[in-house]
């Protein structure tokens, strides 16, 4: 037998019956903030990854006029490789589709934003719904499915387009 270390009978404060009936964590919510972040992470990553390769670009074709006017040796074969160099940056950009990621990213974690700002308050469609939580869930869904069938729209179409240029 353990000891008692109290005598003493502790009384529990009354707990709110509403909050009592919500659980401790909620899924949609958390599904909901991890699509937020999510989205939020890759549209970040895709802008700053398209903005990166067009500063080189632009710093490229800006400096190979400058250096053809100098005139000197071997000059030829720098503007050679910073042309080059353009040519392969432009050609990462199509194949990584960094602009497109960045403003469809941006757009799909807008439209989450909206959605958890206008359920939270309780503005239509979530205001005369029996279960405006199952809309949430239903309207999350449908906007990353979605976001989900353009990219893989997207990535059937690129090989087609390679294959018959």
């Amino acid at each position: 037998m353990v000891p008692l270390l109290f005598s003493k009978k502790v009384e529990l404060p009354a707990m709110n019956t509403s909050a009592a009936q919500l659980p401790d964590s909620d899924p949609i919510m958390e599904r909901l903030e991890d699509q937020l972040a999510w989205y939020d992470r890759k549209s970040m990553a895709n802008q700053r990854a398209y903005k990166r390769i067009k500063i080189v670009e632009i710093l490229a074709a800006a400096v190979i006029p400058f250096l053809a006017a100098l005139g000197r040796p071997h000059i030829g074969m720098v503007t050679g490789g910073l042309g080059v160099l353009i040519t392969v940056l432009e050609g990462m950009l199509h194949l990584n589709q960094y602009q497109q990621n960045w403003i469809n990213y941006r757009s799909t974690c807008e439209a989450l934003k909206h959605e958890k700002y206008t359920y939270l308050g309780k503005a239509a469609p979530y205001a005369n719904v029996p279960d405006p939580h199952a809309l949430l869930a239903e309207r999350i869904e449908s906007l990353v499915s979605q976001e989900h069938a353009k990219w893989a729209s997207v990535q059937q179409q690129e090989p087609g387009k390679q294959q018959s240029g």
